[in-house]
Order: C-alpha cells, then structure tokens, then sequence
C-alpha cells in the first residue's frame, strides 16, 4: 500500500493474423547485447530472483478488513497538508487530495529492504539495450483498470508524455531526460532515454503513475477536478468532502493482488483521510478515536498528551518504531532571491541567532539531534578535509568556491543553551558588519541603507515557540523579523512563485540521490516556479556535482561526488538547519495486528499492518 505523503478486455475476434502476430510477438528489433530482467536498481545489484514468494518483511496470509484512518503527512506534486479541491494530484492546478496514489499502479514498485532497487507491478519484466539507452517494458497481460478494460502500452506512453508536458514542474522536470514514449502493440512500451541520461532516469520512469488514456481524452489534464481519474490500484475513490476527508475502498477484484510485490500489504478495506488545520484539534479527533493511527510529530504532545483515558487502559499504544529511512532535511529555507540574503555572510549570521541547544530542552523536551548535514547519518556526509576523490570534483571550481569548502565543513556551533549565546550573537554581528551592514539605533542596515528585515512565511502557528525566541535573537541584532502566518491555499501559492523570505520545510532524504537534486538545487529549478529550489540555489558548481552524482556508476564514486556537494552548500549558508530523529513515534487505538519484521529502510507503518477483529472488539471498535 502506498500512503505518502510512494482491464479486462482480451483482443477482438476477427483481427488479421499479421496483427495478431504483431501484438503476440517477443522483444523485437532490439539489440544483440540487450537484457532481459525482472527488477532494475541503481548499480544493477537485485538482492531479490525472479521467482521471489513475497517481501521478506510482510505477512502474505494477513486478512483483509476494517478502517485505517489517518493524516497525510507527506506531500507530492500540488498536495496541500490542510486542505484539498482536486483529486489530479499530477498537474499544476490545484490542490490535491491525499491518498490518490494509492489508485494508481506504476510499472515497477520499491522494496523496502533495498536502497534503490524495483521489480515488476504492471510491467512483468523489461529489456534493456546495452547502451541503456532503450527500455522496453512488457506489461501483464492481466493488468486491468478500474472499469475492466486493459491498462496497454498506450497507456504507459500517455501518461509519460502528458506528465512530461503538462504535469507538474516537480514530474515535468524529472522526466525531462525521456526523449520519446512510445507503444509497440497492446504489451510493450518502449522509453528512450536521451543519450547523455543520469544513472537513475529509468528508476522515475518506473515510479510514475499509469492513467487511462481513454479516460482522459476529452478531459484537460492540467486543470483541476473533483472527478476521480480511472487508475488500476488496490484502492478507489470511495467518498470525500472537500477540504475536510477522503476515503477509499479496496478493490476486492485488484488484478494485481497476487502479485509477489503485493502479497501482504493493501490490507484495509477502507482508508480514510482527515484534515485538520490545527495540530492540537487533529490530536483530540485521534483521542476520540475519528483517527485510527498517528504519527506524533510534536514532542510536547508525546511527552504530556498521553494521559487521556484510552491510552491509560491499554485501547491506545503508544510505541517507537525503529526507522531506517533516510533523515529528511528540514530547516528554515532562506529566499536568496531577495536582496537582503544575497551575502552568504549575512546568511550565517542569521543562523548563529538560533540557539538549537535552548530550543531542545524547552521546547522540544530534549528529544532531537541537530542536523549539519543535507545528507545526514550516511557516508555521504562530507566530514574533516575533502580527500582526493572529493578534491578531484571539487577543483575545478576553486576560483569560484569559498575558501571554506576546501577545509573542514561548516557545523553549527553549540550554543551555551541561555537561549541567547553572547558569544554567538557577537559572531554573528562581526559578520553582518564584515557584509557591510550597519547599525542605526536599534535598526541593522544592509549597504543599500535600507533596514534588514526577515519574514517567516507558514500556514500553521506550530512553529511559532521555535520561531519566537529565534525572531528575539535577531531583534538584538537589529534585525526586524516577524512570523506570518496565512492561510495553506496562499502559501502554496506564495511558495510557488517564491514570494517569501523564509519557509520552513522538510525535504525527503534519499539512500541514492540522483536527479531528484536537480528539483532541489539546479539554477534551472531556482528559475522554474513550482520547484523545491525554495532556497534559489544557483551555482555552476553545484550543477556540475548534481550531474556527477546523477551519472555516478558506483557508490564510491556517488558517495564522493554528494559529500562534495554537502560542502559546497554548507558554506553557502542557504538554510538555518534544524533537527530530526531516527525514530518514528507512532500511537495507535489497539485494532491491529503486524509482522515479526520491519522493512530495512521504514517503520512499515501502516502499510504491512492489518486490521484484527478480535482486538478491535475487545476495544469496543
């Protein structure tokens, strides 16, 4: 089952023979050094043979039944975490539910004990030229869309290019390096890739959802619809309110139940979302049981809220989950385009205001670890001097670069935890002053002589007993900054045409980034409106390590080129990092039952944990 927040008509009597022959044929016209395979990874390390029972972390007897209810609680494409007004979650319009990629199959589907490596869903097996230039898919003749007629090549096609060219910027980027699409017969698709491709451009292609064509012929994909878009997965749109919950069923007549990439998950009848604009009011729907499972995220609640009747009986768990997915990097995003951060040293200033050390023992009950990194807890974190495979990428640019990059990575120094360092804000105001900034009475001034002002954008007030003492520190400073705070609709739009000066957001990590980076930090994405470039990263040097990570042919090589490009963007300064966990907290009305193992790489939750009738009743549920 993916929560993110990741055809039935046979051939018509009577066609000719050579058509026939045509559709029924084997790979053709392809290269003598092609390969045929049931999986494709990064590396072309598959840890799992064609013939695999089942995920080794899922229970393939676990019954089906009952009602997951929940908040999403990650975005992609033009999801909104507060509300909703579309259920095209692909395009750029809108507003979109949460849940929907759970009705849509994909050619190939992750497996959670592995970093980077898929295996068939729709497509059952794939042939690669050896140049890997040219990929063909051969899709399941059982697949089926939701109204009985086959998921085809054309299909796959379709929604390749119409994604390419009217979906969102985030999917139109990613698929930027497909050169063309194309359906050969009902069964094969066929993708080329342009000839200078990146190393993973095949595993996006692998991961988009497939549409019907036919559904959407006569409909404007970019625009936005509360029409449920025919997909082909486990779940359909069941019902919704606009802005307050969705919900789906499981298909009981899935086509691809069965499949060894599916046994033991899609184990709910019902999903269910809810949205809330406030924290406190959602954690009050979950102690009334209107939501079933919940991943706490405030610490403050995980610390005193769980003292409510159901939890002190045993109805409700409470637990922490191991989670070996990579650590999101989540911090304040300052907006370089605006003329007040253009110097990397005001930029650092800005950050020595905030004194993590403080902020973790008051307000977040000393539960979370700082980040340094923007690839933390892996061996891609740059770490003392670069050494000679990192020296190598990182030369050609030395004119360019601060002298900083060249020596030991910037980590932000720990504060005495008084909530305002003496010795922190002197630094930082020695640095504002080397800028060129000056102090008028209590106003700092940029060059220009005009005042120093800071505005943190967001749509929610969580932030705000991290902000405040944060904004007080920049005030002894001279810096006039506030909290704004708007509603979700407008800052998705502000955030979209980058109208702010700082955003706080957490951006997913990766076990292999590739070209998901270009999104994040390209000059092209800093230009693009709708990119996750919210900091307007635009360095050739940055360009040119994205490009080496991309096209890396090794982990050495990838791991080398990604510790090179976390100096560079340490030294740039363009965020105020916070912190994270390598924990989930997760609390639960106790109507679930779940397998021995967790995958490798996530908590599981919920996706391999099913409904327990027993458990349920003995609850009341």
């Amino acid at each position: 089952m993916t929560i993110v927040f990741t055809r039935r008509a046979a051939l018509q009597a009577g066609a000719g023979s050579a058509l026939a022959a045509l559709l029924a044929r084997p790979f053709a016209a392809i290269a003598d050094d092609s390969v045929e395979t049931h999986g494709l990874s990064s590396f072309g390390d598959l840890a799992l043979p064609p013939d695999f029972p089942h995920f080794a972390y899922v229970n393939p007897q676990a019954p089906t039944g009952g009602l997951l209810s929940l908040q999403i609680t990650g975005t992609s494409g033009n999801q909104n975490f507060d509300t909703f007004d579309t259920l095209n979650v692909y395009s750029w319009k809108g507003n979109g539910a949460a849940g929907m990629s759970a009705t849509f199959d994909t050619l190939m589907t992750a497996n959670g004990d592995e970093p980077d490596s898929v295996y068939g869903l729709l497509a059952k097996s794939v042939r690669v030229s050896g140049d890997k230039l040219d990929y063909r898919f051969r899709l399941r003749p059982e697949a089926r869309f939701f109204d009985g007629s086959r998921v085809t090549s054309a299909d796959v096609a379709f929604s390749l290019n119409v994604l390419k060219e009217k979906g969102h910027p985030i999917y139109a980027q990613l698929l930027k390096e497909v050169e063309a699409a194309n359906a050969e017969g009902d069964d094969v698709v066929h993708v080329r890739f342009v000839k200078d491709r990146s190393r993973d451009a095949h595993l996006i292609v692998v991961g988009m959802p497939v549409f019907s064509a036919a559904w959407w012929k006569d409909r404007d994909f970019a625009a936005a619809t509360l029409d449920a878009p025919l997909g082909s997965g486990a779940y359909r749109v069941k019902a919704f309110e606009q802005g307050r919950y969705i919900e789906f069923e499981r298909d009981p007549n899935y086509w691809g139940s069965k499949l060894p990439v599916n046994l033991g998950q899609n184990n709910f009848d019902r999903l269910r979302f809810e949205y809330y604009r406030e924290r406190q009011v959602a954690f009050e729907a979950f102690k009334a049981g209107a939501i079933n499972f919940h991943e706490e995220f405030t610490s403050r609640f995980w610390a005193t809220a769980y003292d409510f009747p159901a939890a002190k009986d045993g109805r409700v768990k409470k637990e922490v989950l191991h989670n070996g997915a990579p650590v999101s990097t989540q911090g304040w995003y300052l907006n370089t385009r605006r003329e007040q951060f253009s110097d990397p040293r005001v930029r650092e200033a800005i950050g020595l205001a905030f004194d993590f050390e403080w902020t973790n023992r008051n307000v977040m009950y000393s539960s979370y670890k700082r980040i340094i990194s923007y690839f933390p807890n892996t061996d891609m974190e740059a770490k003392g001097k670069p050494g000679p495979d990192e020296l190598k990428l990182l030369e050609p640019f030395r004119d360019k670069l601060a002298p900083a990059v060249f020596d030991d990575p910037y980590i932000p120094p720990v504060s005495d935890g008084s909530g305002a360092d003496r010795t922190l804000l002197k630094q930082a105001y020695d640095l504002l002053l080397a800028a060129g900034c000056k102090r008028d009475g209590g106003t700092l001034l940029l060059p220009n002589g005009k005042p120093l002002t800071v505005e943190f954008l967001d749509s929610s007030n969580v932030m705000q007993p991290h902000t405040t003492p944060f904004i007080q520190n920049l005030g002894k400073l001279g810096i006039q900054a506030s909290l704004r705070v708007v509603d979700p609709a407008q800052l998705k739009s502000r955030t979209e045409a980058f109208d702010y000066d700082v955003v706080t957001e957490a951006l997913p990590g990766s076990t292999t980034p590739g070209v998901g980076l270009r999104v994040v930090f390209s000059s092209e994405a800093a230009k693009q409106s709708g990119s996750r470039n919210l900091a307007g990263v635009a360095d050739p040097a940055v360009d040119a390590l994205i490009e080496t990570i991309a096209s890396a042919k090794s982990r050495e090589e990838l791991s080398a080129a990604c510790r090179a490009l976390d100096r560079v963007l340490r030294a740039g300064h363009y965020w105020v990092p916070m912190w994270y966990r390598d924990t989930a907290w997760v609390a639960y009305w106790d109507a679930f039952a779940r397998p021995e193992q967790q995958p490798k790489l996530s908590t599981g939750a919920p996706g391999t944990w099913w409904w327990d009738d027993g458990k349920a009743k003995a609850i009341g549920l």
